[in-house]
């Protein structure tokens, strides 16, 4: 079985989304120690956002030889994501939603005939089957309930995402309101990390 373990944080070591998915991984490697892991930081080595190169490439058009390393790069994070059955997703909210990091890397792996398709009764998922759990970090609190759920743009925007490519199996392991205070951070973290621990295996 194959994980693919993807980190957006800029923070490095001081990232709390960071922190929460190696323990989701270090988790289910426990429990499955056969897993083969693939780790990908999109901070360390980011994948360009696209351009009207790349969509033209996409179409068939011939690419400028520049381009070249950065479509390899970009079928690579596609075949990593396609051989995954498990994903897990470092995912800090940064102005009310994902880093543009993570963004880019969406963008690499939201391709037609290839995670989707679109047939006469609209588009249809191509990626179903596979776990992703996705470890959320936010500064405040963000929840229906609250006076600035209408700010949430991270875990809604995230569920539309893996939904359309066909992929239901989806969890979320939030640590919120980590910039409140310091008692709220430490209470957020050890939340998230005991959800991580007591997630079902692989």
């Amino acid at each position: 079985m194959k994980l693919l373990h993807i980190d957006s944080s800029v923070l490095g070591p001081h990232s709390v989304s960071r922190q929460v998915s190696a323990a989701i991984v270090d988790r289910l490697r426990r429990a499955t120690p056969s897993l083969q892991v693939v780790y990908r930081d999109l901070t360390e080595t980011p994948l360009a956002h696209l351009s009207g190169s790349h969509l033209a490439a996409a179409q068939g058009a011939a690419a400028p030889a520049e381009l070249g390393p950065d479509l390899a790069a970009s079928s690579a994070a596609l075949e990593e994501f396609l051989a995954a059955e498990i994903v897990v997703i470092g995912a800090p909210m940064y102005n009310f939603t994902i880093p543009s990091q993570l963004k880019a890397w969406i963008d690499r792996i939201l391709v037609p005939g290839k995670t989707f398709k679109y047939g006469a009764s609209g588009p249809e998922g191509l990626a179903g089957g596979k776990r992703v759990i996705v470890a959320v970090s936010r500064g405040g609190y963000y929840g229906a309930e609250t006076p600035y759920a209408a700010g949430e743009h991270l875990e809604t925007y995230l569920r539309w995402v893996f939904g359309f490519i066909g992929i239901t199996n989806l969890e979320f392991i939030p640590a919120d309101g980590i910039q409140v205070g310091p008692e709220h951070r430490e209470k957020a973290i050890a939340g998230a990390l005991q959800s991580a621990t007591s997630l079902r295996a692989a």
